[in-house]
């Protein structure tokens, strides 16, 4: 597992893996992470992509594959999965969506096969 480095007082974050690709970028203020970061995987594709409100996740994220191809959409509040959240296939179609309360599934959830059928929907209980 690669060691993160102390995050500067301020200023533009851009970390490289040993080959010299790009890891991760974003920008911090006295220290915390804000804005829009990206992460990359070792062969330079984007990894995911998402905001930084006072350190802390928020608002959607976006994860994608080695291949390019998106793998997972999900939104933070306040660094905690919070609301929608979609899953996907290898080959991109959809395989469940559902919420977050609190970091927890809630609520319906819905499961699809690979060729984007509805195979079962399950309620989940909140236990908040």
């Amino acid at each position: 597992m690669k060691k993160r480095k102390k995050l500067p007082l301020n200023g533009i974050v851009k970390e490289f893996y040993s080959n010299k690709v790009l890891s991760v970028t974003g920008r911090v203020s006295k220290g915390i992470k804000i804005g829009v970061w990206k992460y990359y995987l070792r062969n330079g594709q984007l990894r995911a992509v998402g905001k930084f409100s006072r350190g802390e996740m928020t608002g959607t994220w976006t994860w994608y594959r080695e291949n390019g191809m998106l793998w997972q959409t999900g939104t933070f509040a306040q660094g905690e999965k919070q609301g929608p959240w979609k899953r996907y296939h290898l080959n991109g179609k959809l395989f469940d969506a559902g919420r977050f309360n609190h970091n927890a599934k809630s609520g319906m959830w819905k499961i699809y096969d690979t060729r984007g059928k509805l195979l079962k929907k399950l309620t989940i209980k909140s236990k908040q």
